[in-house]
């Protein structure tokens, strides 16, 4: 068999938001997108039996590591903050568990949730256009099944072999300094921020990418759908450029409902790109 268009990384999730379930995962947001933008998909996850496999669409081919356990997020909000636990955790995700027939995917994004996915895997795909969501690098889980932030544990090896570095201002907050260092080492970076846009970092020069602003009913998976719209836009088209702007696009609207239900298909996507465009170029133009 043919290795898919585009193979995303990391387990999905069972979020639960007060008495309301929905399966989520930065590998699942990332897959859903690039599944909607036309590609050929694989997951390699881990989940046990009580995830619902069957909302996932039935082209997205999803390569499964047993676990007793899926993994289990809890969200709420405490003081005006997004707060979260892990309840149970799936498997870990090595560089042997990859099928041999996806070692040859073109574009691959390493998007962890947890820590679940190990760095050495980035040395398995010679020649994909490679991206890491580096969030899960970011996280530990504390007593009482708290998510807290950790120091990204020698993350040389990773840097050294990807294309593109996709974190969230949320991630490196208190490590601002650090995550510059992690920019410069890296072709492209991209550090998002919501609705106030993101930064993008060309061989570690920055620039800023506006955003457009729309009304906001669930950020969940932002950061993913812009993660997948950037890799394969940048790996087509080799324009860093639009590229930000294509996945800019794809992550607003992605914001309008809950879930990856408003996630946008490539005919929603241009035609949203095309407003930000010629607004772009109205305020290159204005004086």
């Amino acid at each position: 068999m043919s290795a898919p268009d585009f193979v995303a990384i990391g387990h999905v999730t069972l979020d639960r938001f007060g008495d309301a379930v929905r399966p989520g995962g930065a590998a699942l947001y990332a897959a859903v997108t690039a599944h909607r933008l036309g590609l050929s998909v694989g997951i390699l996850t881990s989940h046990a039996d009580d995830f619902p496999v069957e909302l996932i669409p039935p082209q997205i081919e999803v390569v499964s590591i047993p676990a007793e356990d899926s993994t289990v997020f809890e969200h709420a909000m405490h003081a005006g903050a997004r707060t979260m636990r892990i309840q149970t955790l799936a498997a870990p995700l090595a560089a042997k568990d990859v099928p041999a027939d996806w070692l040859e995917a073109p574009m691959v994004l390493l998007a962890p949730v947890i820590g679940e996915v190990d760095p050495l895997m980035a040395g398995v795909f010679s020649d994909a256009s490679l991206g890491a969501a580096a969030q899960g690098w970011l996280r530990q889980v504390s007593p009482g099944g708290v998510v807290d932030p950790v120091e990204w544990d020698s993350p040389e090896y990773l840097l050294g072999r990807i294309q593109a570095l996709f974190l969230s201002s949320e991630d490196v907050r208190g490590v601002e300094a650090q995550a510059n260092e992690w920019f410069e080492r890296v072709p492209i970076g991209v550090l998002t921020a919501g609705r106030d846009g993101a930064l993008l970092y060309i061989n570690g020069e920055r620039y800023d990418v506006p955003v457009r602003a729309v009304p906001e009913v669930d950020p969940t998976g932002a950061g993913d759908v812009f993660a997948a719209t950037f890799l394969s836009h940048y790996h087509f088209d080799a324009d860093a450029w639009e590229a930000a702007a294509a996945a800019t696009c794809a992550a607003r609207l992605s914001v309008s409902a809950d879930g990856w239900s408003a996630v946008p298909d490539r005919a929603a996507l241009e035609a949203a790109l095309a407003v930000y465009r010629q607004e772009r170029d109205d305020d290159r133009a204005s004086p």
